[in-house]
Protein backbone atom coordinates (compact mmCIF):
# COMPACT_ATOMS: atom_id res chain seq x y z
CA UNK A 1 0.00 0.00 0.00
CA UNK A 2 2.85 2.36 0.80
CA UNK A 3 4.54 1.73 -2.57
CA UNK A 4 1.25 2.19 -4.41
CA UNK A 5 0.64 5.46 -2.61
CA UNK A 6 4.11 6.70 -3.54
CA UNK A 7 3.55 5.73 -7.16
CA UNK A 8 0.23 7.57 -7.22
CA UNK A 9 1.78 10.69 -5.72
CA UNK A 10 4.60 10.53 -8.25
CA UNK A 11 2.15 10.26 -11.15
CA UNK A 12 0.13 13.20 -9.86
CA UNK A 13 3.28 15.29 -9.44
CA UNK A 14 4.41 14.44 -12.98
CA UNK A 15 1.02 15.36 -14.44
CA UNK A 16 1.04 18.65 -12.52
CA UNK A 17 4.50 19.55 -13.82
CA UNK A 18 3.47 18.75 -17.39
CA UNK A 19 0.32 20.86 -17.14
CA UNK A 20 2.10 23.77 -15.49
CA UNK A 21 4.75 23.76 -18.21
CA UNK A 22 2.42 23.12 -21.15
CA UNK A 23 0.19 26.14 -20.55
CA UNK A 24 2.99 28.75 -20.60
CA UNK A 25 4.59 26.96 -23.54
CA UNK A 26 1.32 27.08 -25.48
CA UNK A 27 0.81 30.79 -24.92
CA UNK A 28 4.48 31.49 -25.62
CA UNK A 29 4.37 29.75 -28.97
CA UNK A 30 1.11 31.51 -29.75
CA UNK A 31 2.67 34.90 -28.99
CA UNK A 32 5.64 34.14 -31.22
CA UNK A 33 3.47 33.00 -34.12
CA UNK A 34 1.11 36.01 -33.91
CA UNK A 35 2.51 39.42 -34.78
CA UNK A 36 1.40 42.03 -32.20
CA UNK A 37 1.10 44.62 -34.99
CA UNK A 38 -1.84 42.70 -36.45
CA UNK A 39 -3.39 42.58 -32.98
CA UNK A 40 -3.18 46.39 -32.83
CA UNK A 41 -4.78 46.62 -36.28
CA UNK A 42 -7.56 44.30 -35.13
CA UNK A 43 -8.16 46.63 -32.19
CA UNK A 44 -8.80 49.67 -34.41
CA UNK A 45 -12.22 51.13 -33.70
CA UNK A 46 -13.74 50.84 -37.17
CA UNK A 47 -17.35 49.79 -37.91
CA UNK A 48 -18.12 46.31 -39.15
CA UNK A 49 -18.94 47.50 -42.67
CA UNK A 50 -15.39 48.85 -43.03
CA UNK A 51 -13.74 45.45 -42.43
CA UNK A 52 -15.81 42.72 -44.02
CA UNK A 53 -12.96 40.64 -45.43
CA UNK A 54 -9.36 40.73 -44.21
CA UNK A 55 -6.22 39.18 -45.68
CA UNK A 56 -2.80 39.42 -44.00
CA UNK A 57 0.67 38.84 -45.41
CA UNK A 58 4.05 38.92 -43.65
CA UNK A 59 7.59 38.94 -44.98
CA UNK A 60 11.00 39.47 -43.39
CA UNK A 61 12.21 38.88 -39.85
CA UNK A 62 10.71 40.32 -36.68
CA UNK A 63 14.23 40.84 -35.32
CA UNK A 64 15.43 42.47 -38.60
CA UNK A 65 17.74 39.59 -39.54
CA UNK A 66 18.72 40.39 -43.15
CA UNK A 67 15.33 42.01 -43.80
CA UNK A 68 12.99 43.67 -41.32
CA UNK A 69 9.42 42.50 -41.09
CA UNK A 70 6.84 43.93 -43.48
CA UNK A 71 3.19 43.54 -42.52
CA UNK A 72 0.53 43.97 -45.19
CA UNK A 73 -3.23 43.86 -44.73
CA UNK A 74 -5.96 44.11 -47.36
CA UNK A 75 -9.51 44.85 -46.21
CA UNK A 76 -12.81 45.02 -48.07
CA UNK A 77 -15.22 47.81 -47.16
CA UNK A 78 -18.89 48.05 -48.05
CA UNK A 79 -18.95 51.83 -48.43
CA UNK A 80 -17.32 54.45 -50.63
CA UNK A 81 -13.59 55.22 -50.40
CA UNK A 82 -14.14 58.72 -48.96
CA UNK A 83 -16.22 57.51 -46.02
CA UNK A 84 -13.99 54.49 -45.47
CA UNK A 85 -10.85 56.63 -45.40
CA UNK A 86 -12.38 58.95 -42.80
CA UNK A 87 -13.21 56.15 -40.35
CA UNK A 88 -9.77 54.55 -40.69
CA UNK A 89 -7.95 57.85 -40.24
CA UNK A 90 -10.01 58.64 -37.16
CA UNK A 91 -9.37 55.16 -35.74
CA UNK A 92 -5.61 55.49 -36.30
CA UNK A 93 -5.58 58.87 -34.56
CA UNK A 94 -7.48 57.49 -31.57
CA UNK A 95 -5.04 54.54 -31.39
CA UNK A 96 -2.05 56.87 -31.03
CA UNK A 97 -0.87 57.08 -34.64
CA UNK A 98 0.18 60.50 -35.93
CA UNK A 99 -0.04 61.79 -39.48
CA UNK A 100 3.35 61.67 -41.18
CA UNK A 101 3.89 64.24 -43.91
CA UNK A 102 6.86 63.02 -45.86
CA UNK A 103 7.96 62.98 -49.46
CA UNK A 104 7.36 59.79 -51.43
CA UNK A 105 3.99 59.29 -49.78
CA UNK A 106 2.98 57.66 -52.00
CA UNK A 107 6.16 56.68 -53.78
CA UNK A 108 4.35 56.87 -57.12
CA UNK A 109 1.06 58.52 -58.22
CA UNK A 110 -1.96 56.45 -57.24
CA UNK A 111 -5.71 56.83 -57.36
CA UNK A 112 -7.70 57.13 -54.18
CA UNK A 113 -6.61 58.52 -50.80
CA UNK A 114 -3.08 57.68 -49.62
CA UNK A 115 -1.79 58.79 -46.20
CA UNK A 116 1.26 57.92 -44.08
CA UNK A 117 1.46 57.55 -40.29
CA UNK A 118 4.03 57.01 -37.52
CA UNK A 119 3.90 55.52 -34.03
CA UNK A 120 7.02 54.85 -31.96
CA UNK A 121 9.26 52.54 -34.00
CA UNK A 122 6.69 51.82 -36.75
CA UNK A 123 5.51 53.52 -39.92
CA UNK A 124 2.17 52.85 -41.59
CA UNK A 125 0.89 53.46 -45.11
CA UNK A 126 -2.89 53.63 -45.59
CA UNK A 127 -4.34 53.44 -49.11
CA UNK A 128 -8.11 53.55 -49.66
CA UNK A 129 -9.38 53.27 -53.22
CA UNK A 130 -12.14 51.88 -55.40
CA UNK A 131 -12.60 48.11 -55.44
CA UNK A 132 -10.98 45.96 -58.11
CA UNK A 133 -14.30 45.40 -59.88
CA UNK A 134 -14.61 49.13 -60.58
CA UNK A 135 -11.11 49.24 -62.07
CA UNK A 136 -11.90 46.22 -64.23
CA UNK A 137 -15.09 47.84 -65.53
CA UNK A 138 -13.23 51.07 -66.27
CA UNK A 139 -10.53 49.26 -68.25
CA UNK A 140 -12.91 46.88 -70.03
CA UNK A 141 -12.57 47.06 -73.87
CA UNK A 142 -15.44 48.48 -75.86
CA UNK A 143 -17.43 46.02 -78.01
CA UNK A 144 -16.53 45.93 -81.69
CA UNK A 145 -20.16 46.09 -82.80
CA UNK A 146 -22.65 48.04 -80.72
CA UNK A 147 -25.58 45.99 -79.47
CA UNK A 148 -29.10 47.41 -79.36
CA UNK A 149 -29.53 46.50 -75.69
CA UNK A 150 -26.17 46.45 -73.88
CA UNK A 151 -26.08 44.19 -70.82
CA UNK A 152 -26.48 45.90 -67.50
CA UNK A 153 -23.25 46.30 -65.55
CA UNK A 154 -22.93 44.26 -62.42
CA UNK A 155 -23.18 46.29 -59.21
CA UNK A 156 -19.76 47.32 -57.94
CA UNK A 157 -19.80 49.13 -54.62
CA UNK A 158 -17.56 49.58 -51.63
CA UNK A 159 -13.83 50.18 -51.48
CA UNK A 160 -10.51 48.44 -50.96
CA UNK A 161 -8.19 49.26 -48.04
CA UNK A 162 -4.49 48.45 -47.99
CA UNK A 163 -2.35 48.84 -44.86
CA UNK A 164 1.42 48.46 -44.90
CA UNK A 165 3.39 48.58 -41.61
CA UNK A 166 7.19 48.70 -41.50
CA UNK A 167 9.89 49.19 -38.89
CA UNK A 168 11.01 52.81 -38.90
CA UNK A 169 14.69 51.83 -39.12
CA UNK A 170 13.91 49.97 -42.35
CA UNK A 171 11.89 52.78 -43.93
CA UNK A 172 14.11 54.55 -46.45
CA UNK A 173 11.93 57.69 -46.26
CA UNK A 174 13.26 58.45 -42.76
CA UNK A 175 16.37 60.58 -42.56
CA UNK A 176 17.95 62.97 -45.06
CA UNK A 177 17.03 62.33 -48.65
CA UNK A 178 19.67 62.47 -51.41
CA UNK A 179 19.86 65.89 -53.05
CA UNK A 180 20.27 66.62 -56.73
CA UNK A 181 21.66 70.11 -56.14
CA UNK A 182 24.42 70.68 -58.74
CA UNK A 183 26.48 72.57 -56.15
CA UNK A 184 26.89 69.30 -54.24
CA UNK A 185 28.13 67.32 -57.21
CA UNK A 186 30.98 69.63 -58.28
CA UNK A 187 31.79 70.86 -61.75
CA UNK A 188 30.89 68.98 -64.87
CA UNK A 189 33.94 66.89 -65.80
CA UNK A 190 32.95 67.18 -69.45
CA UNK A 191 32.01 70.84 -70.01
CA UNK A 192 30.26 71.86 -73.19
CA UNK A 193 32.60 73.84 -75.45
CA UNK A 194 30.79 76.89 -76.81
CA UNK A 195 33.70 78.47 -78.69
CA UNK A 196 36.18 77.04 -81.14
CA UNK A 197 39.52 76.75 -79.28
CA UNK A 198 41.41 76.92 -82.57
CA UNK A 199 39.76 80.14 -83.73
CA UNK A 200 42.66 82.45 -82.70
CA UNK A 201 45.46 80.09 -83.65
CA UNK A 202 47.56 81.45 -86.52
CA UNK A 203 48.03 78.85 -89.20
CA UNK A 204 51.63 77.85 -89.74
CA UNK A 205 53.10 78.40 -93.20
CA UNK A 206 53.09 75.33 -95.33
Amino acid sequence: MRERRRLRMGVLALVSVILLGAVPLFFGLRALSRDPVFDSLDALDVPAWAATETEDAVSGSRWCLLDCRLRERTVQSQRAPEETARVYERALTEAGWRRWKVTRCPEQPTKGRYTCWRQDELTLDLWVREPTCAVAQENAPLPVEPTPTPPAAEPCEGSLVSVKVRNAIDDERIGPQPSTDPSLTGEDPFPIITEDPLEDVTPSPS
